[in-house]
C-alpha cells in the first residue's frame, strides 16, 4: 500500500477532524483530514501539486496533486462572511504549481477573532472516498510545514489518472468508456440526468472526446448547453447514470452535500471573473440547473399520473365509472397526489439541488397543501383586496392573502432558495446542543412563513399573469403561435432548453387546469416519430432498422431524443421534414384551438386531450393533427429526408460539430 504525508498548513496544536467546530468538516461531508488551532498567520502548502481553486473570499484554496489527491484548506470557520474584508493574503493563483511547504500567504489572526469567528486551520482530502484508505492525523503541537498526517491510498489510487478497467455489465462498461473519455474522474465536477441524457459538470470541457463518446455503442450524441456536457443516452439513462456515480464514487452525484457545498465554492470563485454578459449567461444556466434538477425526479411521475386521469376522464365520459363512486375517488386519488402535493416533492429535489435541508422543504411543502390552508385559499371569504389580491385572512392582525399551493411549483423552489440562505446562519448562531430542535423548527416556521405571507401571494400573482400571458398571445392568433412553436420546439430539446418551458406548461395547468401550449408541444413529438417511422420502414440496413424502430416507438411515447440525435439530426434532412411536419400539426392544433389537460404528451398521451367534464373536440382534434402530423413528416421524409446513401456518407465523412456545440 502506497503512503503519503499531508504537511500541517500553519503552525499549531493540531486536532482531530471531528473535533473541529463545524459540522461540514467534522462529519467528514468534505472527506477525511485534520484540523489546526493556528498559533500565527504564515500558511504553507501541505502538498506539491497544481492550484486548482482559489475563493474569492480567499478563505479556501484547492490543490491537487501528482497522486490524484485533491486538498482543501480552509481558512477559519465561517470567515467567507468577511468578504467585504479579507482578513487573508494569498499570493498563489489557480494554475499554479507549488511545493510541499512552500508560503503560499498569511491569515490575520487578531482580524479574525475581532470579528468574532474561529480561526481554525481545515485541511481536508475531498476525493477520499475514491482515494484514501485513512489518514492519521499527528495530534499535538506542529509547525507549518511538517508533518501532519500519514494518508494510506488505496490501491487504485496509487496508478492515479490511469483509465478505469471496463468491467461489470454493459452499463458499467459504458459508464467506463464515457469516464475515461470525459477526461477521467478528474475532470468530472458533479453529475445528474434527465429522461434521456447523463449530464455532465466538467472542469474542462476540451478534454472531453466528443467524437469517441458519440460512437460508443449506448450512446446516440453528445450535445452541450447551459454549462453541461450531455451524453444522450435513451431510455437507459438511469441503468448508466447509477453505473457513472457508482464508478465516480460519493461525492459527484447531484444531491451529495459535499459536491453541493464545492460547486458553490467553485461558483464564487469564476463569478468575480466574468464579465456582465457571462453572468448574465451563467445565471440563466444556473437557473435552468435548478429547474432541471427540481422537476427531474418528478416528471415522469406526472407524465404517467396525466395519463392515469385522462383514463379515469375516459371511464366517466362512457358512463363505466360514477363521479360519485368509491372506485372513481380511489383512482383519482392514484392520478391526481403527485399533482396535489407536488410542492412536497419540488420543495424536496429543490432542496438537493440547491444545498438546503430536503427534509424541512419536505415539510413545509406540506405546511403548503394542508387541508385547512387549503381551504382557505379556496372557500375563504374575501374581504378587501390589496396589490390586486383579496385579502381573505389574516395572521396577527396582519391582512394576508393565501393562494392555493397545490399543483405550484415555482413557490417551492423559491423557499428552497431561502432555506440555502437561512440554513447556514441558523447553524452560526444557534449553539450545537441546540440545533437539532431549534434549526428545523425556525427554518419551518421563517420559510413556511416568508412564502406564506409574501413570497407566494407575489409569485402566484406573477405566475398567474403568465400563465395570461401565454392565452393571450396564444389567442392573437392561434394558428400561428402552433405554426411557429411546432415549427421550432425540437430545437430547444437539441440545446437541453426545453427544461426552461416544462415548469411553463405545469404552471399553465396548475393555473387555469389545462394547457394550450402542451398541446402544441405535443404535435412536434408526434412529428419526430412520423419522421424516424418513414426512415424505419425506408431504409435497408440492419442497423439503421434496429435503432429506427426502438426511436419510432420512443418518440411516440413522448421521448424524442432517441428519434432526434440517433437519427432525425444525424442525416440532417430529416430533422427539416420532421420539423415540417411539426409546424403543420402545430398550424392545425392551433387553428382547431385543441387544449390539454394532462402532462403526458405524443400519442401515449391521448388520454390528456380528455376534457374531464366530457369529450369534446379537442379530442378528436388531437387525432385529427396527430394524423396530418404523422403524414406529412411521414412522407416529407420518405420522399426527401432519407437514403441509405446517408448512412455511407456519415459513416466515410469527417466528423462535424452537431448542434448545441460549441466552435473550438
Amino acid at each position: 500500500m502506497k503512503q503519503v504525508q499531508l504537511l500541517s498548513p500553519v503552525t499549531g496544536q493540531l486536532i482531530a477532524l471531528s473535533d473541529v467546530q463545524d459540522p461540514v468538516f467534522s462529519q467528514g461531508m468534505m472527506g477525511q483530514g485534520f484540523g489546526v488551532e493556528p498559533d500565527n498567520g504564515q500558511v504553507v502548502a501541505p502538498v506539491s501539486g497544481k492550484i486548482t481553486m482559489v475563493a474569492a473570499t480567499l478563505h479556501a484554496i484547492g490543490f491537487t496533486t501528482k497522486d490524484g489527491l485533491e486538498v482543501l484548506v480552509h481558512l477559519g470557520i465561517d470567515t467567507v462572511e468577511l468578504k467585504d474584508n479579507p482578513p487573508f493574503k494569498i499570493n498563489v493563483q489557480v494554475g499554479d504549481e507549488v511545493q510541499a511547504g512552500d508560503e503560499i500567504g498569511r491569515m490575520d489572526l487578531a482580524a479574525i477573532k475581532a470579528a468574532g469567528k474561529q480561526k481554525t486551520v481545515i485541511l481536508a482530502v475531498t476525493n477520499s472516498a475514491d482515494k484514501v484508505d485513512a489518514i492519521n492525523a499527528k495530534i499535538g503541537i506542529v509547525k507549518a510545514g511538517a508533518i501532519g498526517a500519514d494518508v494510506d491510498l488505496k490501491e487504485a489510487a496509487a496508478a492515479t489518472k490511469q483509465p478505469v478497467a471496463a468491467s461489470g455489465n454493459k452499463y458499467d462498461q459504458l459508464a467506463t468508456q464515457i469516464i475515461n473519455n470525459i477526461g477521467g474522474v478528474a475532470n468530472v465536477k458533479s453529475v445528474i440526468h434527465c429522461i434521456t441524457r447523463v449530464r455532465f459538470y466538467l472542469k474542462d470541457e476540451a478534454k472531453a472526446n466528443d467524437d469517441t463518446i458519440r460512437d460508443l455503442k449506448g450512446v446516440i450524441d453528445v450535445a452541450k448547453a447551459g454549462g453541461q456536457y450531455q451524453v444522450v443516452i435513451g431510455p437507459a439513462v438511469n441503468d448508466v447514470y447509477d453505473a457513472v456515480v457508482k464508478q465516480l464514487g460519493p461525492g459527484f452525484g447531484d444531491d451529495d452535500a459535499s459536491m453541493v457545498a464545492m460547486e458553490k465554492e467553485a461558483n464564487k470563485a469564476a463569478w468575480q471573473k466574468m464579465t456582465p454578459w457571462q453572468k448574465v449567461k451563467h445565471s440563466f444556466s444556473a437557473l435552468i440547473g435548478v429547474i432541471t434538477g427540481s422537476m427531474i425526479p418528478v416528471i415522469g411521475l406526472l407524465a404517467a399520473s396525466g395519463i392515469l386521469k385522462g383514463v379515469l376522464a375516459l371511464l366517466t365520459s362512457f358512463k363505466i365509472v360514477s363521479a360519485t363512486a368509491p372506485t372513481y375517488v380511489i383512482i383519482n386519488a392514484m392520478g391526481d397526489s403527485v399533482f396535489y402535493f407536488l410542492p412536497i416533492f419540488v420543495g424536496f429535489t429543490a432542496a438537493k439541488k440547491l444545498g438546503s435541508d430536503p427534509i424541512i422543504m419536505g415539510i413545509v411543502g406540506g405546511v403548503l397543501t394542508y387541508p385547512a390552508i387549503v381551504a382557505i385559499a379556496t372557500t375563504g371569504k374575501v374581504t378587501s383586496h390589496l396589490l390586486g389580491m383579496g385579502i381573505n385572512a389574516d395572521f396577527f392582525g396582519l391582512p394576508v392573502h393565501v393562494a392555493s399551493y397545490t399543483y405550484s411549483i415555482f413557490p417551492m423552489i423559491a423557499g428552497a432558495w431561502l432555506a440555502s440562505k437561512l440554513e447556514p446562519w441558523l447553524k452560526r448562531v444557534i449553539p450545537t446542543v441546540l440545533r437539532m430542535i431549534f434549526v428545523p423548527l425556525l427554518e419551518v416556521v421563517i420559510i413556511s412563513g416568508a412564502i406564506l405571507l409574501f413570497l407566494g401571494p407575489i409569485i402566484t400573482a406573477l405566475s398567474g399573469a403568465l400563465a395570461a400571458g401565454i392565452v393571450k398571445i396564444y389567442q392573437l392568433s392561434p394558428a400561428i403561435s402552433g405554426l411557429i412553436i411546432g415549427g421550432f420546439y425540437q430545437v430547444l430539446v437539441i440545446f437541453g432548453l426545453h427544461w426552461a418551458i416544462i415548469p411553463i406548461v405545469a404552471n399553465d395547468i396548475a393555473t387555469t387546469g389545462h394547457s394550450y401550449l402542451n398541446a402544441i408541444v405535443s404535435a412536434t413529438m408526434v412529428a419526430q416519430g412520423g419522421a424516424v417511422l418513414a426512415i424505419a420502414m425506408k431504409s435497408k440496413v440492419a442497423s439503421m432498422k434496429e435503432l429506427a424502430w426502438p426511436a419510432t416507438i420512443s418518440a411516440f411515447c413522448g421521448v424524442t431524443e432517441p428519434a432526434m440525435y440517433g437519427i432525425n439530426l444525424k442525416y440532417g434532412r430529416a430533422f427539416v421534414t420532421a420539423s415540417i411536419g411539426g409546424a403543420v400539426g402545430g398550424f392545425l392544433t392551433g387553428l382547431m384551438n385543441v387544449n390539454m389537460w394532462g402532462f403526458a404528451g405524443s400519442l401515449i398521451g391521448f388520454t390528456s386531450f380528455v376534457n374531464p367534464k366530457g369529450i369534446d373536440f379537442s379530442f378528436w382534434g388531437f387525432l385529427i393533427a396527430s394524423l396530418v402530423d404523422i403524414i406529412v413528416a411521414f412522407t416529407l421524409t420518405y420522399m426527401f429526408g432519407f437514403s441509405d446513401a446517408d448512412v455511407k456518407n456519415v459513416k466515410t465523412a469527417p466528423k462535424k460539430k452537431h448542434l448545441g456545440e460549441q466552435a473550438a
